[in-house]
């Protein structure tokens, strides 16, 4: 198997178990589509299940941010409780000899002075219900208000990551369209070369029959035609892998077809090196950006830590209505009345109502709230570490991609430069032999060494295009546009 067939089945294979974007089924398309490389990223960045969950998890970031502004506003709840005791509570209290609230206890057996009495309570009937409404009102907590902040940085956190995720996407589908890109074009060169080959085995035969050619060298040429046949449609079975390859880094429904409208100067056009200016930022990398973001978190987390050991404080309200039944139905009953004694007049239900603030002051805490802040800040110390090690792995990255990508391009130049003069002494050496000066052998075999030159063109153009893409990665150019609100 050639090289070239080699690292399409890798690519293929490697970026099938590596990508995290499982296949999910859009709206079926009506039609064959044709797709610019720009297109297939617009579809990808629509449809990749890696975006739909990135957006998902901005929604759940914008969502935190709502749930975090409501600790503050008002928490209002209402409350409805009938009870029955079946068997009142006893109260206690201290014979003093005198009558009092619970009469004449002189003719109780045995009792004296300082003797506690256990007695039910006359002043609670045996069924009671309760309706109210609370209100409750945070004034002030350090807490909540870096919540606020926290909030808003995982909402940040939740774009930055979206926007590497997004980088990620685009890498994967330019590398499975280049890929196909590449495949079509080596299918055209395939017909060239079986139409040529066909030609000349046909010429081969027809020399046999005048008696200028031998049977040896009909059955050399027709075992290079027989054997150019078979590769021809192993690399059309290579050809649909890529193209589900591509399907597959979209979300495309990969039982729909689909097709490419890119040329090979598109891909001359995209080896085109940008040079890279003097002082280049870490910043525009996205993982620096993610990053970023989880460094100010953990600061807020810090921050929030020291806030703890603030007072909080609160405020509450409620209003209510009770009443009290000698039977469980005299509850419901619109019939039984209660004097008030006030003078108020007979009612079922009587309202109350109440206000009161709150304040929490934390004293002591076992030390807890110290040892957790030591804690938040040695996890900072480890994302500054992080920090020193992402630059120096984009140190590395950039300057490995840029020798690479260097590298391959000489490599393409030569590759080219071959196949060209490949492509001329099969051209020229067809000619001797048709003129009757050269053999038939040195045909087969220039048609071998030009079919071996433009796999191996091929696949140094493709790992050129590969390197230019790990490249504008490595310098963080990938992705052209940002979403506004990931800055």
């Amino acid at each position: 198997m050639s090289p070239f067939y080699k690292l399409i089945i890798f690519l293929a294979a490697t970026l099938l178990v590596r990508a995290g974007y499982a296949q999910q089924e859009p709206t079926s398309p009506s039609a064959p589509q044709a797709f610019t490389l720009d297109q297939c990223i617009e579809y990808a960045l629509k449809n990749a299940i890696a975006m739909q969950n990135a957006t998902l998890d901005q929604q759940i970031a914008a969502a935190k941010v709502k749930e975090t502004v409501g600790l503050g506003l008002p928490d209002i709840s209402g409350n409805v409780q009938l009870v029955h005791n079946t068997q009142l509570q006893r109260f206690f209290t201290t014979y003093t000899g005198t009558t009092g609230f619970l009469g004449d206890l002189s003719g109780v057996p045995n009792i004296k002075v300082g003797d506690v009495v256990a007695a039910q309570n006359f002043f609670q009937l045996k069924n009671s219900g309760t309706a109210s409404v609370t209100a409750n009102q945070l004034l002030f907590s350090g807490s909540y208000l870096v919540g606020l902040q926290a909030s808003q940085a995982f909402k940040d956190l939740s774009y930055k990551s979206a926007n590497q995720t997004r980088e990620e996407v685009i890498q994967a589908v330019k590398k499975a369209y280049y890929s196909l890109l590449i495949s079509k074009e080596r299918l055209l060169l395939f017909e060239a070369n079986m139409t040529r080959v066909q030609a000349l085995l046909n010429n081969t035969i027809e020399q046999n029959k005048n008696g200028f050619a031998e049977n040896i060298d009909v059955d050399r040429i027709r075992v290079t035609y027989n054997n150019l046949k078979v590769e021809q449609a192993n690399f059309l079975n290579l050809h649909e892998l890529s193209s589900w390859l591509l399907k597959f880094q979209m979300n495309y429904p990969i039982d729909q077809p689909i097709s490419i409208t890119g040329s090979m100067e598109e891909v001359n056009a995209d080896l085109h090196i940008e040079p890279v200016e003097e002082g280049w930022d870490y910043k525009t990398r996205a993982d620096y950006k993610v990053m970023e973001a989880n460094y100010k978190l953990q600061e807020l987390t810090i921050k929030n830590q020291y806030a703890g050991a603030l007072p909080t404080l609160s405020a509450f309200g409620t209003f209510g209505f009770n009443t009290q039944s000698g039977d469980f139905g005299g509850l419901f009953s619109t019939d039984s009345k209660i004097t008030d004694q006030s003078g108020l007049g007979p009612d079922k239900w009587y309202d109350y109502s109440l206000v009161g603030v709150t304040m929490n002051i934390p004293i002591f805490s076992g030390f807890q709230r110290h040892h957790k802040i030591q804690q938040e800040k040695l996890n900072l110390s480890k994302l500054d570490n992080g920090f020193k090690f992402l630059k120096q792995k984009v140190d590395l990255e950039t300057r490995q991609t840029t020798i690479n990508f260097k590298n391959a391009l000489n490599s393409l130049t030569a590759q080219k430069e071959n196949m060209d003069l490949a492509s001329n002494v099969a051209r020229v050496t067809k000619i001797k032999y048709e003129q009757g000066i050269g053999s038939n052998f040195e045909v087969v075999e220039a048609e071998s060494s030009l079919r071996q030159a433009q796999t191996i063109y091929y696949s140094a153009l493709y790992d050129a295009i590969t390197y230019k893409i790990e490249l504008d990665k490595a310098y963080g150019r990938l992705s052209t546009t940002t979403n506004p609100e990931s800055k």
